[in-house]
């Protein structure tokens, strides 16, 4: 059996192929409505330990202070490390104590094949699970009762006259085309077209001109849907003892779908010329479907549209993902709109990745004058652009950015069993619906493809090699795809001249190929960073003016363009970010500005985005000039920032004490945020790098704060090696191991040692922690990538972002973003260095 050796692992959303996506699939309901747990009687394992092969233990947190139940995990084959075609992955399961969980194997990206497992289990809150995936043949699994479903069913052996189906019966089918002559109330299609249940509420799809999705509320939490239609199409509009068509959805949206916002009214999915409906997954724990749009005539284009629909057991929301063919503005989501009822919007001044909710509670039902029923879409916050009506549907703007687009919708009927019954049980829900679905849990993996191609303890060799391993996988995937035409994966968007995906990822792979010469990572730089560089010097993407410090980062990549080609653009490009730095503005006593939208504040990141820079330009082009503002930056941050007690660094200081992040007296942020401190820290080292060593008066402030810091670190490492998002309060519900910040210290310890900075007396703490990079980080995959996981995405102040222990946990955790590959890279060739000069 594997050791428990567990490592940190990233809760990505969706948006990363072969990550590890948790209470993302569909959400989960935590609300009034308690299901039995995956409606399971959980059996013990029965094999002998001979029987069975071990994929990967697992430990799995609940990052909230309210209980999960059947919370829904996902882990794809791709992260396990194994290749379905050479597992037996139809005998995978997970255990935990002894017990065999709930589990099914599904099909995500719905290409027709396996491509993970789905795990349901309970968490009180703030409660940690030690879970083991194994193939074992002769386990005795749980007896699952069925808590999803997802069916099409067409009439066969009748025949067609003009736009009616005459006779036949109905049977399933996998996958659905409409025929031409197919409309509203063919009666060819049951309850005419596609439909998906939980045990909590059933939606049909209609597929037809209508594209309305529409409601079946159920009294009971059986499957239900495979009765419903049988007899055509009047009886499921009459209450059953299984429940009712609950919605009227006439021309609008009706619960959650799609369609082109003109700047007027919703233009549906009308003018297409064929729907297909396809059944993806229909099991237990997790059922899916698609509705492919072929030429869809909308906005003078022409495009296909796929719709992915799932849902989980306990669960009543739907996960739905759009693709589109092209891109299309202005996609409209939302729900009818109906009199007497009362809207809602969920909170706004959150994150732009948080998600948030539109929502309608009152007397909406057919199912009779005094039944309630509650409508909600679910988006994340960035991606609204406006939030309006017409005469049908409450609308919700969306941005297609990237040509896709993730939300959810659901429906709370007050004649559910066990439903919500009033207004204040709804919006309860929705809210904890919507912190289920930003908070996501935090999950350490240990494979058995991890354990195997990691050796430890590490030599000189090896942490080179984790380094090129990563730069390689890189290539692989889109470090190349940076480039000014190019595509920012992460942020969905066109490429801007950004201080990680232009400045510090191509300035590593170019401090690779000084240890490794090989073109392949040393063209990255020209390809990436060198795009983005006019002929006569100015700079695509990048306005003076907005004074960000963000942007002065990549000029150190431009600076060794310039080193590497002497074109003279380069040196003209330097000349323009130099410019920036000598008008940008300052604080009173003359620390750089964040930027000119975030007046008056210092961030610890900016000293890492601006002060190289200056540093080495002053150093190659002023003959050191201006270093001494260099070195004032650090005095007036350590100043600043620096707390007396703990030796950290909190994350920001707002001098006017005018932004609600910052503490009425102080000025300070509330937190020390790991990477925060991370970019500082990076800055003391490089920095001295362009400061002559005869020169004792600047170096010494960077010395003493070197010291200071390389000592404060160790008190706050984990026994892992690593550091925390939230690096003193490593206890604290929600809170995790941080990649890219651990990243960033190893890097400070082994290149502050390599530099004589620190005595070799911190080695043991460099090593420690760079065996804790990989040893809790990097993912091995089957293809021989790797991943490095557990990168926060971003994090800022201002602008919903409150500075709050809540916000620090609420922002999205990623795997292989140019803020943590950069550091991994440059840390590998550091202590690289160090164990090859100082065995």
């Amino acid at each position: 059996m594997i050791p428990l050796k567990l490592k940190q692992f990233a809760s990505v959303t969706g948006s990363l192929s072969g990550g590890i996506l948790l209470a993302l699939l569909a959400g989960c309901d935590s609300g009034k409505t308690n299901s039995a747990p995956a409606a399971v009687t959980e059996q013990p394992a029965s094999s002998t330990a001979a029987s069975i092969q071990v994929v990967a233990n697992i430990q799995v947190s609940n990052p909230s202070d309210f209980e999960r139940t059947q919370e829904p995990l996902y882990f794809s084959f791709y992260d396990l490390g194994v290749d379905p075609g050479k597992l037996a992955t139809d005998d995978l399961l997970a255990k935990t104590g002894g017990r065999v969980l709930p589990s099914q194997l599904i099909d995500k990206d719905a290409d027709g094949a396996p491509d993970g497992i789905l795990i349901s289990t309970e968490f009180a809150a703030g409660e940690t699970h030690q879970l083991t995936l194994e193939v074992d043949a002769n386990a005795t699994r749980p007896n699952v009762i069925k808590q999803t479903q997802a069916e099409v069913s067409q009439k066969v052996g009748g025949e067609w006259q003009d736009k009616k189906y005459i006779g036949g019966t109905f049977e399933n089918v996998q996958t659905l085309t409409t025929p031409p002559q197919y409309t509203d109330h063919s009666e060819y299609i049951r309850y005419e077209g596609p439909g998906i249940e939980s045990d909590k509420v059933a939606y049909r799809f209609y597929m037809d001109w209508r594209n309305g999705f529409d409601i079946f509320g159920k009294k009971i939490p059986d499957m239900v849907l495979q009765n419903v239609g049988q007899d055509g199409y009047k009886s499921y509009h009459e209450d059953a003892d299984w429940g009712l068509d609950i919605l009227k959805a006439a021309k609008s949206l009706g619960i959650g779908s799609f369609g082109f916002w003109n700047g007027k009214n919703t233009e549906l999915v009308s003018d297409v010329r064929e729907r297909t409906a396809t059944i993806v997954n229909n099991g237990d724990l997790y059922s899916a479907l698609t509705i492919d749009y072929a030429d869809w005539k909308v906005n003078d284009q022409t495009l296909d549209v796929k719709a992915h629909l799932a849902m989980n057991a306990g669960s009543r929301l739907v996960h739905t993902r759009i693709t589109l063919s092209e891109d299309l503005p202005n996609l409209a989501i939302g729900f009818v709109k109906q009199p007497d009822t009362k809207i809602f919007h969920g909170p706004e001044e959150i994150s732009g990745y948080a998600w948030t909710y539109v929502a309608s509670w009152g007397k909406q039902s057919l199912s009779g004058p005094d039944s309630n029923l509650g409508l909600a879409v679910i988006f994340r916050k960035q991606y609204r652009r406006e939030q309006t009506e017409d005469d049908y549907s409450h609308v919700s703007v969306m941005s297609t950015a990237g040509k896709e687009i993730e939300y959810y919708f659901l429906a709370a009927w007050d004649g559910e069993h066990n439903g919500i019954k009033t207004e204040e049980e709804f919006v309860a829900y929705l809210d904890s619906e919507i912190k289920r679905l930003t908070f996501t849990p935090r999950v350490r993996l240990d494979t058995a493809l991890d354990d195997e191609q990691k050796q430890f303890p590490i030599t000189a060799e090896s942490a080179l090699k984790w380094s090129q391993r990563l730069a390689d996988s890189e290539l692989e995937r889109k470090a190349l795809d940076y480039h000014a035409d190019g595509w920012d994966l992460n942020r969905r968007r066109v490429p801007n001249f950004e201080y990680d995906i232009i400045g510090l990822q191509p300035l590593a792979f170019d401090e690779l190929a000084k240890v490794i010469p090989d073109d392949k990572y040393q063209q990255v730089i020209h390809k990436v960073t060198g795009s983005f560089i006019k002929d006569d010097g100015g700079i695509r993407g990048y306005k003076i003016e907005n004074y960000n410090i963000d942007a002065i980062k990549p000029g150190r990549a431009v600076l060794r363009l310039y080193q590497h080609t002497g074109e003279e653009k380069y040196r003209k490009a330097a000349d323009l970010l130099n410019k920036q730095l000598q008008q940008h503005p300052r604080t009173s006593e003359g620390a750089f500005w964040h930027k000119q939208s975030y007046p008056h504040q210092v961030w610890l990141d900016g000293v890492y985005m601006g002060m190289p820079f200056l540093a080495e330009y002053s150093s190659l082009f002023e003959e050191g000039k201006h270093l001494d503002e260099a070195v004032k930056e650090f005095k007036l941050v350590h100043e600043r920032l620096r707390d007396s007690k703990t030796g950290l660094y909190y994350h920001a200081w707002d001098e006017s004490r005018q932004m609600n992040w910052a503490d009425d007296e102080t000025g300070l942020s509330s937190f020390f945020w790991g990477r925060g401190l991370g970019w500082l820290a990076m800055a003391l080292v490089d920095v001295l790098d362009y400061i002559p060593e005869d020169n004792t008066e600047l170096r010494q402030p960077l010395l003493d704060m070197i010291t200071e810091l390389g000592n404060d670190l160790k008190t706050f490492q984990d026994t892992t090696g690593t550091w925390f998002q939230i690096m003193d309060q490593p206890e604290r519900i929600g809170n995790y191991r941080e990649s890219s910040a651990s990243a960033m210290f190893t890097y400070f310890y082994a290149k502050a040692i390599n530099k004589g900075y620190l005595p070799d007396s911190y080695k043991e703490t460099a090593v420690k922690a760079y065996e804790g990079l990989i040893n809790e980080f990097v993912t091995v995959h089957q293809d021989g990538l790797i991943s490095m996981t557990n990168q926060c995405l971003v994090a800022g102040l201002g602008f919903g972002r409150d500075g709050s222990y809540d916000y620090y946990m609420s922002e999205r955790i990623f795997e292989n973003d140019p803020k943590g590959n950069g550091p991994f890279i440059l840390a590998g060739i550091e202590v690289h260095k160090l164990l090859k000069n100082h065995p």
